[in-house]
């Protein structure tokens, strides 16, 4: 372990007091990203504006999930200007199915705040742009790199793990000490000129070459100087996080209908999804849980089924508990047929099994505290929705 020490000091003095080293390196980089890096729209532009939010969607998503919101995106909200003038709702529609919908907000919010406080003109400096809500000190390096190419280092999941592997850092990558010795790190090795560019080369010789599992160390420009590929240490550097166990929950949403339309609520502030639309949910309490059968879920669509209500029954107490939430939370009284669909997904550390039911409206109006309102099926299309939410959405749309 101490040699190994010694070895990534040797290694950061290599690269951080050696000006040939150092610039042997990023030519080794540079040249293999101009061979090997990926064709991106975003990597086709300057425009801050474009790169902000491809950096905001690219947070905790995938390239290939994120390229068709990307585009979907800029093709509705070309500029800053349009997007601050936007009303949420449609902000969140284009979202929808991208997750992490705080993302989403908060860009709205600082697209407004750059309209509004910097006379709809990008802040140029990456201490600037920090100020906008949504970004940090990686997302501002990010963007003022990219588009202004100014000097400022990144630190990100992928060169994260790239720099620990290099200097051969088996300390807990999140931890205070070891970020300060990254963005050190990051800062030093970038050039006087080219920074954006990069930039984007450290993050993609992390991105695809320098990946968690079985990382191509024989197609790296970097292999020479890097501690973890020459000890074989690829697997433990950098320290795996602890996952703590997710803890299950039943969940069951339901669609109450009256004549041709549907019940949806607007999700509020500190609830998962914050401002979508989705149907009446709860999750059941684990005693119940130990006295009920759960709905029997049908294995296929229900398209051809002459009545949309022709599910068997629930239990007597669960639907006794489903229809007194129903009447609390919305002011309606329901009678709930069965289960539709199950949804099995997961959010922060809850892993859910998720029972969309359907309902008959009996009676009652609904609650003027609460975000409600009908809708008739094919208005369903038109809202955004959280997920699970979109998916029960989409087969009573497939089954009207």
């Amino acid at each position: 372990m101490f040699s190994q020490l010694v070895e990534s000091f040797a290694l950061s003095k290599l690269l951080t007091e050696s000006p040939a080293k150092l610039k042997r390196f990023r030519e080794k980089l540079l040249a293999w990203y101009a061979e090997r890096g990926r064709d991106l729209p975003w990597r086709r532009t300057c425009d801050p504006y474009a790169i902000w939010i491809s950096e905001i969607m690219l947070q905790q998503t995938t390239v290939a999930a994120v390229i068709p919101y990307f585009e979907r995106f800029l093709d509705r909200f070309p500029t800053v200007q349009q997007l601050a003038a936007a009303e949420e709702a449609d902000v969140l529609k284009l979202w929808e199915g991208l997750g992490y919908y705080s993302r989403a907000r908060n860009l709205h919010a600082a697209a407004q705040d750059i309209a509004t406080n910097h006379a709809g003109s990008f802040p140029r400096t990456a201490e600037e742009l920090q100020s906008l809500k949504g970004i940090g000190r990686y997302t501002a390096g990010a963007i003022a790199s990219f588009a202004f190419d100014e000097r400022a280092p990144i630190v990100e999941a992928n060169t994260q793990r790239l720099y620990c592997r290099l200097l051969g850092e088996r300390g807990d990558p999140k931890s205070t000490g070891v970020q300060k010795t990254l963005w050190q790190f990051a800062e030093t090795i970038l050039p006087k000129n080219d920074c954006g560019l990069f930039n984007q080369a450290l993050m993609e010789l992390g991105g695809t070459v320098c990946t968690i599992e079985s990382p191509s160390c024989g197609d790296c420009p970097a292999s020479r100087y890097c501690v973890a590929a020459r000890h074989d240490l690829q697997q433990q550097i950098p320290a795996a996080k602890r996952r703590s166990k997710p803890t299950p929950l039943v969940d069951v949403t339901v669609a109450v209908r009256k004549d041709d339309r549907y019940l949806i609520r607007q999700r509020g502030l500190g609830e998962w999804w914050t401002g979508l639309w989705d149907f009446p949910r709860l999750t059941l309490d684990e005693t119940l849980l130990t006295r009920i059968t759960l709905p029997s879920v049908p294995a296929r669509s229900s398209r051809d089924q002459p009545n949309l209500f022709t599910r068997e029954p629930v239990c007597e107490e669960l639907r006794s508990t489903i229809e007194q939430f129903i009447c609390d939370q919305t002011g309606v009284s329901c009678r709930l047929r069965g289960a539709e669909l199950e949804v099995r997904h997961a959010v922060t550390r809850y892993k859910i099994r998720l029972f969309c039911c359907l309902a008959d409206y009996q009676s009652g109006r609904l609650s003027s505290d609460q975000p409600l309102k009908w809708v008739r099926v094919n208005a369903l299309s038109e809202l955004a929705f959280s997920q699970p939410g979109r998916r029960f959405a989409d087969r009573l749309i497939e089954i009207s």
